[in-house]
């Protein structure tokens, strides 16, 4: 599949695309020929007419170019099926053979910029898998994916989530549904000894937060007797490894009640006292202000508070109330695991915005660990944006 566009850079804005950056905006942008509609294809040059990539390319978005290879290509069943098996192999070479072939298993499949396949996420859940178009040119390699996901997983269904959002930014028509296959309403997944049910079509992002395996692991290995209280819980799931790490007690606390009904199916298929969880429907900026409770650890795992650059200064003053609060919740010698999934929001920032939560608490804190997505989730080096999940694991003195 080939295309007669081509996308010529102004002088000396190359640079990036030649380091491996995938994203071209606009700015760069010196002049576009032969454009047909949002997401077609596209070849990229520098000023002087020399090649520079392939890509697809879409001027709804400030983002104007996304970058698929870095030399004159054809996408086709060959790329994409090349592209699937190198992330495929990722996988089996961090996690193992046998851990990819389990029936409960769950991991990334594709992580968009990060496996070299831009606006395109995958994850596996059991025999399954859920796909998601984040841009107007991966929906339109939308078949040839599917195509070549069966035939590599031979996958008992293919479901896949709408992200509206990226619909509207990038101007195309949002779909969901199921492209292969049947989906059951839940499905069953296991994770370091713990049982999850996946809502494929009614959960957020594809319907688990895959990207926090690691940090639950870690928050497992310091629960024991400890009470926690899991804020933004979804599902329960740092709760449920929490307690089976030996936790006495945990409270879960979102505003969702959906979400906190499929954490009480969760916690019973653990085989998890009830009466050692407690399920709280509210809002957690409101819990925490009003909650004079001391905690062993406190999880705050927020959804994304920003989208972009231009909502950093109201999610900064977000992430400082969660964390100022939180702080004062936590029991001296202690532990806060504090998160942001907002890719607008840098580590260094996120780590200035805790600092200051923690100045204004009146709470010295020590740096255990930084806290990242795990393994399935790589970054392109040339691509920081990617590295959207950062956390800290503090002790709190």
């Amino acid at each position: 599949m080939e295309s007669g566009c081509v996308v010529r850079l102004r002088r000396g804005r190359e640079k990036p695309v030649l380091w491996g950056h995938p994203w071209i905006f606009s700015g760069a942008v010196k002049e576009i020929t032969g454009y047909e509609e949002p997401g077609g294809l596209c070849t990229v040059e520098d000023e002087r007419g020399n090649i520079l990539a392939t890509g697809y390319a879409n001027t709804n978005s400030r983002i104007t170019v996304r970058v698929l290879a870095r030399e004159r290509v054809s996408i086709g069943p060959g790329f994409i099926s090349n592209a699937l098996e190198n992330a495929l192999h990722l996988r089996e070479r961090v996690f193992g053979s046998s851990t990819l072939k389990s029936p409960s298993g769950a991991f990334r499949v594709v992580n968009a910029e990060g496996d070299y396949l831009p606006g395109l996420v995958v994850d596996r859940y059991g025999a399954g898998l859920v796909i998601q178009a984040h841009t107007a040119g991966m929906q339109k390699l939308k078949g040839l994916v599917v195509d070549e996901l069966e035939k590599l997983f031979h996958p008992s269904f293919i479901y896949e989530r709408a992200d509206p959002r990226g619909a509207e930014s990038e101007g195309f028509c949002p779909s969901e549904g199921c492209l292969k296959g049947r989906l059951a309403p839940k499905v069953e997944i296991e994770e370091d000894g713990a049982r999850f049910l996946v809502d494929v079509v009614g959960g957020q992002k594809t319907g688990f937060y895959l990207d926090q395996r690691h940090s639950r692991a870690i928050v497992k290995s310091i629960a024991s007797g400890a009470s926690i209280l899991n804020c933004f819980s979804y599902t329960g799931a740092f709760g449920i490894q929490a307690h089976l790490g030996g936790a006495r007690h945990v409270v879960n606390v979102d505003v969702s009640e959906r979400a906190l009904s499929l954490a009480r199916e969760q916690i019973a298929l653990n085989g998890i006292p009830m009466e050692k969880s407690a399920l709280i429907a509210e809002d957690v900026f409101d819990y925490l202000r009003k909650d004079k409770e001391s905690y062993d650890v406190v999880v705050l795992d927020p959804p994304k508070f920003c989208g972009s650059i231009a909502e950093l200064e109201g999610a900064a003053r977000g992430y400082k109330d969660i964390n100022l609060n939180g702080l004062r919740r936590v029991k001296n010698g202690g532990f806060l695991a504090s998160f942001s999934c907002s890719g607008a929001v840098s580590e260094d920032l996120f780590q200035k915005i805790v600092f200051g939560a923690a100045r204004d608490a009146g709470r010295p804190v020590q740096i255990v660990r930084r806290l990242h997505a795990d393994a399935d989730h790589p970054v392109n080096l040339a691509h920081r944006e990617g590295e959207y999940l950062k956390g800290l694991l503090l002790r709190v003195l």
